[in-house]
């Protein structure tokens, strides 16, 4: 039978099998270690995790997680500082000079026009309740032009509805 390894303390069989200490809070706390983990895929659809260990950072090394839609996991060499534009040979004695003259036949760059602060939202030709009614009506198999004769409105109002709502996931 298996002891642990700072009290002295019989294991049970099944912890046995992977530790070397009891559950006891203090040989626990003198024992117990975090697991390093390291994540090898991770997007929007599935992330991949796995535990740390020697094989597992073998392979790493041998570069059987690399990221195959890249040519290497990062840039080999530094990246080249931009260069700068020379500086006037005689910044001050412009100064005092007049502007040098346009060529003929260029403008003078116009100013851009603000950007809007905020996008303005669109307002729907239709209510809310003429919305309900109308996504209801559909799931009951009715036609776009059956539900614009009840509700009173255009088939393309209708329409636009209905699809309004499949693309936010409604329908």
């Amino acid at each position: 039978m298996n002891k642990c390894v700072t009290c002295g303390r019989e294991l049970h069989p099944e912890r046995a099998k992977k530790y070397n200490y009891c559950m006891s809070r203090e040989c626990q706390e003198k024992n117990a270690k975090g697991l390093a983990m390291v994540a090898i895929g991770v997007n929007k659809a599935a992330e991949q995790y796995m535990i740390l260990d020697e094989q597992t950072a073998e392979e790493l090394a041998s570069g059987k997680y690399h990221d195959q839609r890249r040519g290497s996991f990062g840039t080999s060499t530094a990246s080249a500082a931009p260069a700068q534009a020379p500086a006037p040979a005689a910044a001050s004695e412009s100064r005092s000079e007049a502007p040098e003259p346009r060529p003929a036949g260029r403008a003078k760059p116009r100013p851009r026009p603000a950007a809007p602060a905020a996008p303005k939202v669109a307002r729907q030709p239709w209510s809310q309740r003429q919305q309900k009614l109308a996504l209801l009506y559909n799931e009951q198999g009715l036609r776009p032009d059956e539900i614009a004769e009840k509700l009173g409105l255009s088939r393309y109002i209708v329409t636009q509805i209905i699809l309004n709502a499949r693309t936010r996931g409604k329908l």
